[in-house]
């Protein structure tokens, strides 16, 4: 009997006729399994693992073949279409011992059942093995569908920072530099996480943009405005793979050189030198990161050139404004990290001296008298050495007398005492407080006189008439030797026992040949605090050619 063929079992009937009964539909579960029973297993358990429960179909179990079809068709409702993550780890592994429990299962049936028909076990192997190329290979179309899948991800990512940096490279670098960060962030993880991708291939292109776009500012020459930028792609190696970067990475050293000098340089004398502004903080910063770079080789010959250009500046129409810068130029000097630039703020200190000086007598000639008076004062102060200082004394003086009476600046003092002939002027104080005279003239000078003990203010009326006459009193007198010429005077009295007395100032001409006395006094005001105009000063060559009176 063939392996395929069913067997029977004999009986024994009752009626003892000797008839044989039908054999059963399936071998007995007791007993040796039927011939062939492996191959059949094998068979069975092969074409339940493809997945479509065939192995249950050929033996008769719909049901069993229908659990299996539900199970792939899950699969593939989870699986498809590809998702860049792959089939959840947990449908795939419960997809598995679904299969792994259909072949052992169709395997132990088909162990002990005789299949009927034309079906052959080894046929049925040989199919088995055949269609397990399908999952297989569905297995391989659909790693590599799950692939191209990751691969549009990545490169939807690298769009996203592509549209990160153009949205950034509209705006100032500190508003953008968000957007300029998150960009990054998309094309390192690209390069470091997905090296071998499309869209990690495409990152050095893109990087190559982006630090076209940080670094605008450089290529439009704003050096100022792109020395941030440009700063912040240096530090980028520190948080980037330098494999990633390649020759970007070193590549901001130059630029940020050179922008730090042009920025540095055209600040240079400006406002905030002695705080590191005036350019000091940009050229800082250069000889400290890049002491060895040609830019830093400049810095020295630029700040020189400055120097020299303001120097020569002090001698024209704006003399205030080039002392200013070369103050400035002397402090971002001083402060900088290098011994050849240090030592050019004695350049432009020495330039300071001159500047002030000559912005003292800019300030005469242009009628701002107190403002020339400030600064030459504060330069015979601050210079004392200097052989211009007595110069600078007289002008403040001037200075001080024409702020009252604009006639004392039409001309500046003269440098030089003139010769000749000397008049005599002696002033005398009838007033209960200090004054101080000031004068200008071919000669500039102060004289103080003291306090007049005993006396007393007048009245509009009376000063003319009794000041400096009366008889036994020991007035404090001034002497002064003066050349001819016109003369400004300034008469400054003291607080004390005449409060709210003010200065008066006079002018007058000093002819050769004569001695001029002067008698300074002070005037009540009304009770209603009313100015009282002042008697013209009489004129007398020889006795005295005018008087002098101020009002309280």
């Amino acid at each position: 009997m063939e392996s395929g063929d069913r067997y029977g079992v004999a009986g024994y009937g009752s009626g003892g006729d000797g008839a044989v009964p039908p054999p059963p539909a399936h071998a007995p579960s007791v007993g040796p399994p039927p011939p062939g029973a492996s191959l059949r297993a094998a068979a069975a358990a092969l074409l339940n693992l493809t997945g479509l429960g065939l192995g249950y179909a050929l033996l008769g179990l719909w049901g069993r073949a229908a659990v299996c079809w539900a199970a792939t068709a899950v699969l593939l409702w989870v699986a498809l279409p590809a998702d860049p993550d792959g089939v959840p780890a947990g449908v795939l592994v419960g997809y598995l011992l679904v299969l792994v429990v259909a072949a052992v299962d169709g395997g132990r049936i088909a162990r002990r059942s005789a299949v009927g028909g034309a079906w052959r076990p080894g046929l049925a192997v040989g199919l088995g093995v055949v269609l397990l190329a399908v999952p297989a290979g569905g297995a391989v179309v659909y790693g590599s569908a799950r692939d191209e899948a990751r691969e549009q991800m990545l490169l939807e990512r690298l769009e996203s920072g592509d549209e990160r940096v153009a949205t950034a490279s509209g705006q100032p670098f500190e508003a953008a530099k968000g957007e300029y960060g998150k960009a990054l962030d998309v094309y390192r993880a690209l390069g470091e996480d997905h090296p071998g991708s499309r869209a990690a291939k495409l990152v050095p292109d893109r990087l190559e943009a982006y630090y076209d776009a940080v670094s605008a500012p450089y290529a439009k020459k704003r050096h100022c405005e792109a020395v941030a930028p440009l700063t912040y792609l240096r530090t980028l190696p520190d948080s980037v793979d330098k494999k990633v970067l390649g020759e970007l990475a070193a590549w901001p050293d130059t630029p940020l050189a050179e922008s730090l000098y042009a920025c540095g340089v055209s600040r240079l004398g400006g406002a905030g030198s002695g705080s590191g502004g005036g350019g000091g903080t940009e050229l800082g910063e250069l000889l400290r990161t890049f002491p060895e770079s040609a830019s830093a080789r400049r810095v020295a010959p630029a700040i020189d050139e400055r120097i020299k250009d303001q120097v020569t500046a002090l001698k024209g129409a704006e003399p205030c404004t080039a002392t200013e810068v070369l103050r400035g130029l002397g402090a971002t000097a001083s402060r900088l990290p290098d011994d050849s630039v240090k030592k050019l703020s004695a350049d432009a200190d020495e330039g300071v001296v001159d500047g002030v000086y000559a912005c003292g007598v800019d300030q005469f000639k242009d009628g701002k008298f107190g403002a020339a008076r400030t600064t030459l004062t504060d330069f015979a102060r601050t210079y004392k050495s200097d052989g211009r200082v007595r110069q600078a004394r007289n002008i403040a003086v001037a200075a001080e007398i024409a702020d009252d009476r604009p006639a004392a600046g039409k001309r500046l003092p003269p440098s030089k005492r003139p010769g000749g002939a000397r008049m005599e002027l002696v002033i005398s104080n009838d007033a209960p407080n200090t004054v101080e005279v000031l004068y200008t003239g071919p000669v500039t000078g102060t004289v103080t006189l003291r306090a007049c003990a005993g006396c007393e203010r007048y009245s509009a009326s009376e000063g003319p008439r009794r000041a400096c006459k009366a008889s036994g009193r020991n007035y404090p007198k001034a002497r002064l030797q003066l050349p001819a010429g016109e003369y400004h005077f300034l008469y400054k009295h003291g607080t004390g026992a005449a409060a709210r007395v003010d200065s008066y100032s006079s002018g007058t001409r000093v002819q050769p040949g004569y001695t001029y006395t002067s008698c300074t006094y002070v005037i009540e005001r009304s009770p209603f605090d009313l100015d009282l105009p002042l008697l013209p000063d009489p004129i007398q060559p020889v006795v005295s050619p005018w008087g002098a009176g101020s009002s309280r």
